[in-house]
């Protein structure tokens, strides 16, 4: 499976991200190389779709994949594009503060730490649905990384369409995310006409 190895706030400098949109606490300061050149729009287009696999942890052709599913459902394309990348198992683990970044979250999940609705799911691109109860399973609760992990992500605020239950590891999907809920830095209108072209 390919792996982006490149380091995380090297990528956030280049993409013009905060660290912090991805769970890292560090900062960036130093301004991205191209700061002074003008943009193509291609290259802005470009850079969106860049930002938004980044922050989610998907490659090119599963992105396209997703790209052409919610260009198929009804509605904004953009919106649904960012809905189908929200309702990701691994992202909802992050955003219930059961890992404190989505790769790890990613981790978590294909070590077999997670359930949904009981049984246990291990495939990180999963998309959970409204109603839908995620938990650490009971066996992984007394390990120590969970323990870690908590006291870092307690203060946390789950986002308004996830109800998270932290000291049991528990959360609920109270309702599928709209646009507005998503708060992640990404012009998805850009991405839409990077595709249609």
């Amino acid at each position: 499976m390919a792996v982006n190895r490149v380091p995380v706030l090297k990528r956030c400098r280049a993409l013009g991200l905060e660290p912090a949109v991805l769970g890292y606490s560090k900062t960036s300061n130093r301004q991205p190389q191209h700061a002074g050149k003008k943009v193509s729009e291609y290259g802005l287009q470009l850079r969106e779709k860049q930002k938004a696999k980044f922050i989610y942890g998907v490659l090119e052709k599963p992105f396209r994949n997703y790209y052409e599913k919610a260009d198929m459902q009804k509605g904004m394309t953009g919106e649904n594009l960012m809905v189908l990348l929200e309702t990701r198992l691994d992202n909802v683990v992050f955003r219930l503060g059961f890992a404190r970044t989505r790769r790890e979250a990613r981790q978590v999940v294909g070590h077999k730490h997670i359930t949904v609705n009981g049984k246990i799911i291990n495939i990180p691109s999963y998309h959970v649905k409204a109603g839908d109860v995620i938990e650490v399973k009971e066996k992984s609760r007394g390990i120590q990384r969970f323990k870690d992990i908590t006291e870092i992500t307690a203060g946390r605020i789950a986002p308004e369409w996830l109800d998270s239950d932290i000291e049991n590891l528990k959360g609920t999907v109270k309702s599928l995310p709209t646009r507005e809920l998503i708060d992640v830095p990404v012009n998805e209108m850009l991405i839409v006409e990077l595709y249609s072209k």
